[in-house]
């Protein structure tokens, strides 16, 4: 039988596209309903998450009855969280009821990974890396342990599909929680011990229940780490010991402190005698001029003019109520001029770049105990091109060198001061004398009281507030030591009791200036018992600097330097070295028994030198693994060469050379900054550490950021000290100013 074949061979290709098409919807349908029901489902399941967060009560009810979900994961939970551990240990014989309920609820949350307990678990600290180089900052997250609480507002667009679980942004926790800081001890050999103060604190940031004492927690905490479940002890051999607990709340005795009512009571009076000043001087201007009286200068139906209007009916108020108007402050804070020919404006320049100067070091050591790269941060200290900043205490010469220069520069330039010392007797100089040393405290002393409450208080808030282990507790030593300060002997004691050890120069420099003038009193009836007792005294600094520093085997490394701090740092017997250059430098310059008359290449040779020696022992401690008498010799040469530079830059600005970098620092806007110096030394530390420890993070050793973060500082201290140096300084040189020409007066008539 004969197969016929068709003509058409391609017909059998229809039903195959047409299978295929059929093939394509049916998938699409699939698609469409597989993708309809995952959204449905999302929407089921926030639905259920928003519910479980409605009723709280419920919820408890529920995660109390349930048992404890097991988990593979639960071994390795209690080894390296804190968190999860600590709801191991917790018993109800160890914390309270509802503690101990609430925590074995966190435990349960995060074995189910419910979303908030996630949340839990992830903003506690677990240990980061860099834990060798100084790594003991083990915080979490703060912010995301509010966000177990208040959910995070951020709004995300339904149009995209996201693998995340939503209830770890609207899901909270069924009861309160909040952050608290744990702090460890740890003697581990496997991390590298610097030995500035307390490096070895471990801080671990917790969130945990309201409910939960501190010193439930610190229990737990003690059982925890001694019964041997921290893994990390295991591995770095840390031997952890609990040490306190931050709840970081303000206290209530906070507001209690004396330094709080002090600085209240401060700000009052300034206020008060601010507003008095400008009520004197719109009377005065309304008195002058002969236009009818504006009632807005004054206006009588305030009862605040009103008491104003009657404290300046006492005519002796009157006088002295100008020294706090602010407009004339102002202006002699920013005031600009041409420098006279009796100034010497290249201190000017000195100051401004040396408080500067000053400051940035000041960054780079408040930034020692946040930064968690600790070693690193010390190894850039001692690299070259860094010494200009791990050198820059060395700077605290130039004030020492600048002070006793203009002390004996002034005095003797005051030949009617010199005849009345001359001609007085005993007891009639003692009270020039006292005149003299009231007047100082009375320009230095308002601004440095002020400012040693606000250290108290600063340092009282921050030991509440802080994630940090605040080590040096000026509050503490300020409560018992304020005595000290107020009369300038405080670097007579360990630099470790200090209120605001930053301070310590400027009790040197009181301490200075006292010794200073009963010498300079001396030298006008004893000349050569006077030039006696300077050169003693010169040899005898150097000899003590010698011999403290081979009897303590003083090293130029960090660790050295800081142990050693009372002995040669903040010491007054070996840091009066400068003082005593600066005086013997205006004596000679005054006495006319240096006449040095120089080609002009000699003299620009000599500026040049001496700069080159200025950053030469600025530099000259690259090296530090130095013996103890190397490096003596090195520190006690190194001052003085340095000061000696110095001297050479100011005597012979004084006598009007110099050369281009000179009068740089000649220059007008230097008068500005100079005038805040006193504001800036005081308040840099205080602004530095203040804004480092509110920071919620560990800082990073960076020295690109660095420059950075100490511009943003040079712009905050420098408007603080504008507002301080107007409040607490400015005004209160003023009176020391009036009180002077006043008593002058009454000595003409």
């Amino acid at each position: 039988m004969e197969i016929r074949r068709t003509s058409r061979p391609y017909l059998w290709v229809v039903p195959m596209l047409l299978g295929l098409w059929l093939g394509s919807v049916l998938a699409k349908g699939a698609s469409n309903q597989t993708a309809s029901q995952t959204w449905q489902h999302q929407q089921r399941y926030q639905s259920q998450l928003n519910q479980s967060q409605s009723p709280p009560e419920e919820l408890e009810i529920l995660d109390n009855t349930s048992a404890i979900v097991s988990s593979p994961h639960e071994t390795h939970l209690t080894r390296t969280s804190v968190i999860f551990g600590l709801t191991k240990v917790a018993n109800e014989s160890s914390v309270s009821q509802k503690c101990h309920t609430q925590l074995k609820q966190v435990q349960r949350g995060i074995l189910g990974k419910q979303p908030w307990a996630m949340k839990v678990l992830d903003a506690s600290g677990t240990k980061p890396s860099g834990f060798v180089y100084g790594q003991n900052y083990w915080l979490g997250s703060r912010e995301a342990c509010r966000g177990v609480q208040r959910p995070v507002g951020i709004t995300l667009s339904k149009n995209f599909d996201r693998v995340m679980h939503y209830g770890i942004i609207t899901q909270k926790a069924p009861f309160d929680m909040d952050y608290r800081v744990l702090y460890l001890s740890h003697s581990s050999p496997w991390q590298v011990e610097i030995k500035l103060m307390s490096e070895q604190i471990i801080h671990i940031g917790l969130c945990l229940p309201s409910a939960c004492d501190s010193e439930e927690v610190k229990s737990l905490a003690r059982s925890y780490v001694a019964g041997g479940m921290f893994t990390e002890n295991d591995i770095f051999d840390i031997r952890p010991e609990v040490v306190y607990m931050k709840d970081l709340q303000l206290k209530e005795e906070f507001f209690e402190r004396a330094s709080f009512r002090l600085l209240v009571a401060c700000v009052l009076v300034t206020g008060a005698l601010v507003l008095c000043a400008q009520q004197l001087a719109a009377t005065k201007k309304l008195e002058s001029s002969t236009e009818e009286p504006d009632p807005r200068l004054a206006p009588a139906e305030s009862e605040v003019w009103r008491g104003l209007n009657s404290l300046l009916q006492f005519e002796k108020l009157q006088k002295y109520i100008p020294c706090w108007d602010v407009p004339t402050n102002w202006s002699k804070i920013f005031a600009v001029r041409e420098n006279s020919p009796n100034e010497i404006p290249l201190m000017n320049g000195l100051r401004s770049v040396c408080a500067i100067w000053i400051m940035v070091f000041h960054v780079v050591w408040f930034m020692y105990f946040t930064v968690h790269n600790k070693t690193v941060l010390i190894s850039y200290a001692e690299q070259a091109f860094f010494q200009y900043v791990s050198s820059a205490p060395l700077l605290v010469d130039v004030f020492f060198t600048i002070s006793g220069f203009l002390q004996t520069f002034n005095f003797f330039r005051n030949s009617q001061q010199l005849e009345a010392v001359r001609g007085n007797s005993f007891g009639e100089n003692l009270k020039l004398f006292g005149k003299l040393l009231f007047h100082r405290y009375l320009r230095l002393g308002p601004l440095y009281l002020v400012v040693m409450a606000t250290v108290d208080l600063v340092y009282a808030y921050i030991g509440d507030v802080s994630v940090y282990h605040i080590n040096e507790r000026f509050d503490e030593m300020c409560s018992r030591h304020w005595w000290r300060n107020l009369l300038f002997i405080q670097n007579l004691f360990d630099h470790r009791d200090m209120c605001a050890n930053w301070s310590w120069s400027l009790a040197c420099e009181m301490q200075f200036f006292i010794l200073a003038n009963a010498l300079l009193f001396l030298y006008v009836k004893y000349p050569k018992v006077v030039k006696a007792l300077v050169a003693s005294s010169f040899v005898a600094t150097v000899a003590w600097s010698y011999s403290i520093g081979v009897s303590i085997k003083f090293q130029l490394s960090f660790d050295s330097a800081f142990a050693t701090g009372t002995e040669i740092y903040t010491s007054p017997f070996v840091r009066v070295l400068p003082y005593i250059l600066g005086a013997a430098t205006a004596w000679l310059l005054l006495e006319n028994r240096t006449q040095l008359e120089m080609s002009e290449p000699k003299e620009r040779f000599c500026w040049h030198f001496a700069l080159l020696v200025f950053f030469a022992c600025i530099y000259s401690t690259v090296k530090r693994d130095l013996g103890p008498l190397m490096a003596i010799t090195l520190f006690v040469m190194g001052r003085l060469f340095f000061s000696l530079s110095v001297c050479w830059m100011i005597a012979r600005s004084c006598v009007g050379r110099g050369v281009w970098w000179s009068r740089l620092l000649e220059a007008k806007g230097f008068q500005h900054v100079s005038r805040l110096s006193y504001a800036i030394y005081l308040l840099n530390p205080l602004v530095i550490a203040l804004f480092y420890s509110l920071t919620n993070a560990s800082t990073h050793a960076d020295p690109f950021m660095l420059c950075v973060v100490t511009c943003g500082f040079a712009v905050i201290v420098y408007l603080a000290s504008i507002i301080f140096s107007l409040a607490f300084e400015l005004p209160f040189s003023n009176l020391s100013s009036l009180l002077n020409r006043r008593q002058g007066k009454s000595k003409s008539a």
